[in-house]
């Protein structure tokens, strides 16, 4: 049998005494996109913080290509992350630098190419997502979702082994949306890659996933393929497949008794 190249044991975490994540399991194969998908403040963006070693988990193993991410040192750490491609939430371009220079910026930190190749390589990324007639043009010229497109070919542009995207489709149109969708699939098939994608958006990552991943309180309460989630019997899986307002996972958040507190009768004020 492969091995995952991702896989997450009996994971606890926890912030200041919250608790985040209880017992989660989850794996990626390769060569597979594997969908995280879950409520708002379900873990997903801190899942990935734990998946590239920001954050330590409090107990449990997060193995990324066979090594325990929490027992590396700096430059384990740092060559661990080599291999990893990361679109962030909402591109997070470098500002004062051009389309091309941004592109550009990881192989500069982290390789020394001649100007000619590094040119070249440059340039077949951002034909790759289709902009490289946008070389030349600063962040604040670009829309949203072209700034999502260069933020993806910066993220390909050190031919990672494992493709991070955290929330791509946050803030596009239809369009916009389509073609990042479009851009997920055939970068992980034309590379080879293994793509994870966080987001809470059931439709579009239902057309492109192989396996998904459910999260909620802090476990996973579901994971299959999207045909299986879509026929579970899983109160908390239909609500959020559905889009249903009322279920399993509440409106608000916990709290004390609404009259005691407006009345000021909370004995621990």
């Amino acid at each position: 049998m492969t091995e995952p190249v991702i896989k997450v044991s009996g994971l606890d975490y926890e912030v200041g005494g919250r608790s985040i994540f209880k017992g989660l399991d989850f794996e990626a194969q390769p060569g597979r996109i594997t969908a995280v998908m879950g409520p708002s403040g379900t873990g997903k963006t801190t899942l990935l913080r734990l998946i590239t070693g920001q954050a330590n988990p409090t107990r449990g193993r997060v193995e990324v290509f066979g090594q325990d991410v929490s027992s590396l040192d700096k430059p384990g750490l740092y060559a661990l992350r080599r291999r990893m491609g990361m679109l962030f939430q909402n591109g997070a371009l470098l500002t004062d630098l051009d389309v091309f220079e941004n592109v550009a910026f990881p192989v500069r930190e982290n390789a020394q190419l001649p100007e000619a190749v590094l040119r070249q390589l440059v340039l077949t990324k951002l034909h790759s997502v289709g902009l490289r007639g946008a070389a030349k043009l600063m962040p604040s010229e670009l829309s949203g979702g072209m700034a999502r497109r260069v933020a993806l070919a910066r993220a390909t542009v050190m031919d990672p082994e494992l493709l991070i995207y955290d929330e791509p489709f946050v803030g596009l149109d239809p369009i916009s949306m389509g073609v990042i969708v479009r851009l997920i699939r055939e970068l992980n098939e034309a590379l080879g890659i293994t793509s994870i994608v966080v987001s809470h958006d059931v439709g579009e990552l239902s057309s492109i996933a192989h396996y998904s991943y459910l999260l909620s309180g802090g476990r996973t309460v579901a994971s299959g393929t999207p045909d299986e989630l879509r026929a579970s019997p899983l109160e908390v899986v239909r609500q959020f497949m559905s889009g249903q307002a009322d279920g399993p996972v509440p409106f608000h958040y916990p709290a004390p008794d609404y009259h005691a507190e407006l009345l000021g009768t909370r004995s621990d004020r």
